[in-house]
């Protein structure tokens, strides 16, 4: 009989979307779910099918000694919270997705020895799971090779990136067909830390389109509340139709019906973005230490499933060109979308609980 299923994630989409469609595939083969994260699951995580959701303390670690005293502090007493939650709680295994909060409850986890499984959503090993990687029973990637992983490659499996029900539904949904005259529907997002780039970078760029090509567009982009007026003043200055919004919940069917992505390079956003089978000009996030979007970028972009374009190299001149040419070749488009989708796995949800379930049972084997 399953028993009960611990997830830690940490509070963002990236680490609470997989983590969440994981939960609702093992909730379907009789796992009970509980679910240890942060603060953040308020923004992201409302619709999360555990019996309960615990906050364990948790802080991201870094180099100022002031700082680092106070992340050691909390994450101390995120062990002590942890501890406590898995001895009472005593479930059959506890899978991690990364970030920070993961860490007290997947080291107790091991040090009580309850079998664990580590997800790694990225091309590169997260900071979280480098340091979980070494007492975890196994490692589950996304990708066939995770930079930093490497030693690790005889407990790890390649089970993909678990998507939600929402962009399994929206992959039934085939590329929109598209002639040389015909509207393009662009969407744009960037998330959190993206959106701020996208409405600096992409009306000017529209603005530098042909008369006709411009007129071909409708738009769907994602703006932080505080830039929404200026975005959408630009386009109706150029009579573009826009649809602006701070957040789609919608987001996997918004992208089954583009033609063309622009976005950011995050772990889901790839997933889906190959799982629903659309072509992207991915922009990584600058700044990463370990340059996790880059990464993911380049595995999506080396299957022909979209181009990646670093930021420092991004701007309006360059966007207006990119968009001119592939908007002028629409059996590119097809192409690239029919590459995007032979890259996704959208058996991915179900070969990670075939995992979870071996490890939970105790099998000495990894295999796929």
């Amino acid at each position: 009989m399953p028993g009960i299923a611990l997830i830690a994630a940490g509070g963002t989409g990236g680490h609470l979307f997989p983590a969440e469609s994981l939960a609702l595939a093992l909730r379907k083969r009789g796992w009970r779910i509980h679910l240890a994260t942060d603060h953040r699951v308020e923004s992201y995580g409302q619709d999360f099918p555990a019996q309960e959701v615990h906050l364990i303390s948790s802080a991201t670690l870094t180099s100022s000694p002031v700082a680092a005293f106070v992340g050691l502090a909390k994450l101390g007493r995120g062990m002590i919270q942890a501890w406590s939650l898995l001895r009472r709680l005593k479930p059959s295994v506890a899978i991690g997705f990364g970030g920070y909060p993961t860490l007290p409850p997947i080291l107790a986890a091991a040090r009580l020895h309850i079998p664990t499984v580590i997800h790694e959503q990225n091309a590169v090993l997260g900071r979280a799971n480098g340091f979980l990687a070494p007492l975890a029973t196994a490692i589950a990637t996304s990708l066939p090779e995770v930079r930093g992983a490497e030693k690790f490659i005889a407990k790890s499996v390649q089970t993909g990136n678990p998507v939600r029900p929402a962009v399994l539904e929206a992959a039934e949904t085939p590329y929109p067909a598209l002639g040389p005259d015909d509207p393009v529907r662009l969407l744009v997002f960037g998330g959190s830390q993206g959106a701020r780039f996208m409405s600096d970078l992409v009306p000017p760029a529209i603005g530098l389109l042909a008369p006709d090509t411009r007129a071909r567009l409708a738009i769907v982009q994602q703006c932080r509340p505080e830039d929404m007026e200026r975005v959408r003043a630009a386009y109706a200055e150029m009579e573009v139709a826009a649809d602006l919004q701070p957040f789609f919940r919608d987001l996997p069917a918004r992208i089954a019906a583009s033609h063309l992505v622009v976005s950011r390079s995050g772990a889901s956003t790839c997933a889906e973005l190959s799982v629903i089978g659309r072509p992207a000009i991915m922009v990584p996030l600058p700044g990463a230490l370990d340059q996790d979007q880059k990464a993911n970028a380049t595995v999506l972009a080396a299957a022909g499933g979209g181009w990646m374009v670093e930021q420092k190299d991004m701007n309006p001149v360059r966007l207006a060109g990119d968009l001119t040419r592939l908007m002028g070749d629409p059996a590119r488009l097809s192409a690239a979308a029919a590459a995007a989708r032979a890259a996704g796995r959208p058996d991915a949800v179900e070969r990670l609980a075939d995992l979870a379930e071996r490890v939970a049972a105790g099998a000495t084997g990894v295999t796929a």
